[in-house]
């Protein structure tokens, strides 16, 4: 493979660009790490510091006694467990939700291909283009009275894990991969008698793996930050998740307190994304991510 670039291989090969050009990309690289883990490491150090030291050196890089016990305050004493557990039940809902209206969406609209799917894939475009606080009104008087069957879901996680659901982004990349899968494999299965559930659950799931991963991170990492809804839909304080649950209490406690209840709401979040991070690299290139 051909090196192109600014600089030819001849200019590399002399000391002086090597030495610049490897200058330049460790700062680059150090830059980078401050700008991605700086924040982080700050709220940690916060999260075990006392309230005078935040106050009186905040940009400091340590001061005084780390004091531990500052998680296991707020875990107890902020509500912050509990608040947590319904942050991860919240999630899960979510991410079941959206990553069955997604797979099946796009399984329908780009191997089933019925006659109306060039219709539905554009009005799906088009609600890309529809800001979402334009919704919120509509969304929210659905959910206090659901048609048809009637009734509210208020209160409920149902009228967070339902919503989540009909995300027209999600349906729209997963159904790009599928299109991207080799045609011969559907047209084998066709052959041998395959019906159309047992091509979707054995066939295109198993190969799915990378958009499943976008899809779920996606949508772990929305129900993890959402704010506005949850806090419209869940009015009892015991149901709500972090998201909503510290920034409620955020003037009533110890600043430090409150940092250490930040920094257990981000943990979890980090560790998905470590463990999807590599599906999510391979499910940007949908359009070559199946071979033929």
């Amino acid at each position: 493979m051909s090196d192109r670039g600014i600089i030819s291989p001849a200019g590399r090969s002399r000391p002086l660009v090597r030495w610049t050009l490897g200058s330049g990309q460790v700062l680059i690289l150090v830059l980078l790490a401050l700008a991605g883990l700086g924040p982080i490491l700050w709220l940690a150090k916060a999260a075990i510091s006392q309230p005078n030291d935040i106050a009186s050196n905040p940009l400091g890089l340590w001061s005084g006694q780390p004091q531990w016990q500052n998680i296991a305050t707020a875990w107890s004493q902020l509500r912050v467990g509990p608040a947590l557990i319904n942050t991860v039940w919240i999630a899960l809902g979510n991410w079941a939700v959206s990553v069955l209206v997604a797979t099946t969406g796009g399984y329908a609209l780009a191997i089933l291909r019925p006659r109306y799917a060039k219709f539905v894939n554009g009005a799906l475009l088009a609600t890309l283009f529809i800001p979402g606080v334009i919704s919120l009104v509509p969304l929210y008087l659905t959910v206090i009275d659901v048609p048809i069957i009637g009734g509210s879901l208020i209160n409920t996680y149902w009228a967070i894990w339902l919503p989540a659901g009909a995300s027209a982004f999600n349906v729209i990349i997963t159904g790009r991969f599928f299109a991207n899968l080799p045609a011969e494999l559907f047209e084998a299965a066709k052959i041998d008698g395959v019906g159309n559930f047992r091509m979707f659950t054995s066939l295109v799931l198993p190969l799915s793996g990378p958009i499943i991963g976008v899809v779920s991170l996606l949508s772990i990492i929305a129900a993890w930050r959402e704010f506005l809804w949850p806090k419209l839909v869940l009015p009892d304080r015991t149901k709500q998740p972090l998201s909503v649950m510290l920034p409620a209490i955020r003037d009533n406690v110890q600043v430090n307190l409150f940092m250490a209840g930040l920094l257990i709401s981000v943990v979890l979040p980090i560790v998905i994304f470590l463990l999807f991070q590599r599906y999510f690299i391979r499910g940007a290139g949908l359009a070559g991510g199946i071979k033929g």
